[in-house]
């Protein structure tokens, strides 16, 4: 009688050879789609550092004080669902000391609020779903997942505009080595204000459409190469105030070197780039791995024991009789 393999060696070899299949199936499949910006993202930044800033109480600059910066970033997950994109919404203050805790946003030095659109996949802008403002570039709240050492257009949102910031090699921020990027913002003019005309030098008129200046002493932003989330950063802003047509800066609105995450921000940054980066190297590098191996060593095993087996059956085979009644009889009938 002909006899097939067993169960347990057609199970072991089918349980490998899956494993064997979902192993690059989860390195090129599943793991590319799930670098994806998140929906339901909530964070809080903070930056602080010293500098210059015009007082409207005492309607000059002072010096030397201690600036906050404080964005908010909330995802609207409703309407990212429905767009397919990732849209945030985004609240930054400009505090001094007075104005901390902030219980009026408008009490800042200043106030903004935008609303972020970008593709999930590949972190460029996306123009939809009450963006704004209208902005451009490949980084800005974030960079794009699997960072290349190259340079990168980032948005300045006091600019308006992008700046190119140049690869600086590597730095290790709360023991998390990430890739570096710096750059500065020349001089530019961004817009105007109605201010009296004491504050830019003209003080026989009331009013003066006074020109807006914008600089940046330095960019520096540090993101986590894999998902491209921003573990440090710091800024140098100028903005300042010029007489219609002048060629030099009449009163400094605000002015600082350097301000920069605190280390609980760069903490917190680091926390949140190595958990999702753990998950992405699960997908992406150890399940596929192990899957591989593992599939490997069942796919052998099973497939030994099926040779194993049917090779047994046919030895077996081989030694039994072809037919047992052609056997002689014990005892022969004696005649009378």
């Amino acid at each position: 009688m002909r006899r097939t393999a067993s169960p347990f060696s057609l199970l072991t070899l089918g349980l490998g050879a899956f494993l064997l299949a979902l192993a690059p199936l989860l390195a090129w499949f599943v793991e590319p789609r799930a670098e994806r910006t998140p929906l339901d993202v909530s964070t809080t930044t903070v930056f602080t550092g010293t500098g210059s800033y015009f007082d409207t109480n005492a309607v000059k600059t002072v010096h030397g004080k201690r600036i906050t910066i404080t964005r908010q970033v909330r995802g609207d997950v409703a309407a990212g669902e429905k767009s397919g994109r990732a849209v945030w919404d985004a609240a930054t203050s400009v505090d001094t000391d007075a104005t901390l805790p902030a219980s009026d946003p408008h009490d800042a030095l200043q106030w903004t609020q935008q609303r972020w659109v970008t593709d999930r996949a590949t972190n460029a802008p996306v123009h939809c779903c009450g963006e704004t403002p209208t902005f451009a570039g490949e980084a800005y709240l974030k960079f794009p997942f699997d960072v290349q050492r190259r340079a990168y257009r980032w948005w300045d949102d006091t600019l308006g505009a992008t700046v190119t910031l140049s690869y600086q090699g590597t730095k290790t921020v709360q023991g998390h080595q990430g890739y570096r990027f710096t750059g500065t913002v020349p001089a530019t003019r961004t817009g105007s204000r109605l201010v009296p005309g004491a504050i830019v030098g003209e003080p026989k008129r009331n009013q003066v459409l006074a020109e807006e200046w914008y600089a940046n002493h330095g960019i520096e932003l540090v993101a986590d190469p894999k998902t491209g989330r921003i573990l440090y950063a710091a800024i140098g802003p100028r903005k300042t105030l010029r007489a219609p047509g002048a060629t030099k800066d009449a009163a400094v609105l605000l002015d600082s070197e350097r301000i920069a995450f605190t280390p609980a921000t760069q903490r917190a940054q680091v926390a949140l780039a190595e958990y999702d980066g753990g998950r992405l190297h699960l997908l992406g590098t150890t399940l596929p791995l192990a899957a591989g191996l593992v599939g490997l060593v069942l796919a052998a095993l099973g497939a030994a024991l099926v040779v194993r087996g049917r090779g047994g059956q046919a030895a077996t085979g081989e030694n039994e009789p072809s037919n047992p009644d052609s056997s002689p009889t014990a005892l022969e009938p004696s005649t009378m």
